[in-house]
């Protein structure tokens, strides 16, 4: 077992909740200086063409906020968690959409009543303009990449393409940096404006860099991951045990994800997040997967010996955000990977596991579970069949109560499907269990 060190919290603030006070602080802090310089500059040509710079100057804020989210840096992501920060560079994403296209609109009205012609004159005439057409660029690129996010074409299209057509966002990003650099009503319009768009872009494009490239190419440089071995589990679900060069010093927490390449048996660009299955004890690191995907489907044909790419790792999911003594942990399906990774941590309190699934043979590493809750001295749930053992959800707040009585003194931890986490998050609720003792994040990337 690994040792989790201040593995229960309690008379102090969370880590979640000092993340996302310090992450307010910062959207707040820079939304006001944004409205200082725009209040202290000189209006524009007219009034529409002000609204348009008011518009313009949001929309180069929102962007960089876009940055920083995509940036996976480490402080922010373990402690609100990758799935958290997808959900809000999501919505900034759409709210950049509008602000971006309110912007063009007005930019062009602006100027067609202030030269008493058409819109339509008045955008080829723009186009002409090396400012407005990096702009103009930048907007198309955004809108096109808001419309494959939608929810209707993105399940349409495989994760990989809409992944790489998701890359755009830097080029859109590249193309507004400098549409506003040549834009001297705003960046260049006074020697204090100058100075923080500077100063805030080259902080943007340095934690992007940082934590989307140095850092993964650094750790993989330095610990040099290679295949130690391919274990079957079962009919659809393998195991693989990857071992490298100093391990110890690699930050990674029982409950969380990395983002895998096994470029000797996939292309580079296929990856997939998938769950430590084991804590991170130093000796190696052991992911287990369901065949599910092109990538997951293929692990049982990687080669010992080879390298493999390792991003992270990633995830909030962590006894980091425990504030009770006792916990229950609550796993779907292939969901049990990190809650048997929390479960070899050696922290305090008593421990009640509900695994859910369509049938014992379907239950994942279910002889270590057993032999980890067993070790422990706690309870272990298996819950098959459609409905449950008496004919009831097995997750409404009624089912839970009856299999642990006082679960409103612990901390849950919640991975599986999103119809399951859906229901056990509902029956939380319907329990009055405080949601800062509520810990469930859904593994992705973005």
């Amino acid at each position: 077992m690994t040792t989790a060190s201040k593995a229960v919290r309690t008379g102090t603030v969370l880590p979640v909740a000092a993340a996302r006070r310090a992450t307010w602080a910062f959207v707040i802090a820079n939304v006001v200086v944004v409205e200082a310089l725009f209040l202290s500059a000189d209006a524009g040509k007219n009034q529409v063409l002000t609204v348009a710079r008011f518009f313009g100057v949001h929309a180069a804020l929102l962007l960089v906020f876009q940055l920083l989210l995509v940036a996976r840096l480490p402080w922010l992501d373990r402690r609100i968690g990758t799935d958290r920060l997808t959900v809000w560079h999501r919505w900034v994403g759409f709210l950049l959409l509008w602000t971006v296209l309110t912007h063009a609109t007005s930019v062009v009205l602006g100027y067609a009543t202030l030269d008493d012609t058409s819109m339509g004159k008045t955008f080829v005439a723009l186009s002409g303009v090396p400012a407005s057409l990096l702009g103009m660029l930048a907007a198309a690129v955004i809108v096109v990449i808001a419309g494959l996010s939608t929810r209707a074409l993105r399940r349409r299209l495989p994760y990989e393409v809409w992944h790489g057509l998701h890359l755009l966002l830097y080029i859109a990003l590249g193309l507004s940096f400098v549409h506003q650099l040549l834009e001297t009503t705003t960046f260049t319009s006074s020697a204090p404006a100058t100075a923080y768009w500077w100063i805030l872009w080259l902080f943007a494009f340095g934690a992007l860099l940082t934590g989307r490239l140095a850092l993964p190419l650094w750790r993989n440089a330095y610990h040099r991951f290679r295949v130690a071995a391919v274990v079957p589990e079962s009919d659809d679900v393998v195991s693989v045990y990857v071992t490298g060069r100093h391990l110890d010093k690699l930050p990674a927490r029982a409950g969380q994800f990395c983002i895998w390449r096994f470029p000797g048996h996939h292309h580079w660009w296929l990856a997939n997040p998938f769950s430590l299955s084991a804590a991170p004890g130093g000796q190696g690191l052991r992911l287990t997967a369901k065949a599910v995907g092109r990538t997951s489907a293929g692990l049982r044909g990687v080669a010992v010996g080879s390298r493999v790419f390792v991003e992270g790792p990633y995830g909030a999911f962590t006894s980091l955000h425990r504030t009770r003594p006792k916990a229950l942990l609550i796993a779907g399906g292939v969901g049990i990977t990190p809650v048997r990774a929390l479960l070899e941590e050696r922290t305090s309190g008593d421990v009640v596991v509900l695994y859910r699934v369509r049938s014992e043979a379907d239950a994942v590493l279910l002889d270590e579970v057993r032999d980890l809750v067993a070790l422990r001295g706690g309870r272990l749930h298996l819950l098959t069949g459609p409905t449950g053992e008496y004919g009831v959800a097995p997750f409404a707040a009624s089912s839970l109560h009856r299999l642990v009585p006082d679960i409103i003194e612990r901390d849950v931890y919640v991975c599986g499907p999103p119809a399951m986490t859906k229901a056990v998050l509902g029956g939380l609720r319907d329990l009055r269990v405080p949601a800062r003792q509520v810990h469930a994040e859904k593994f992705s990337m973005a």
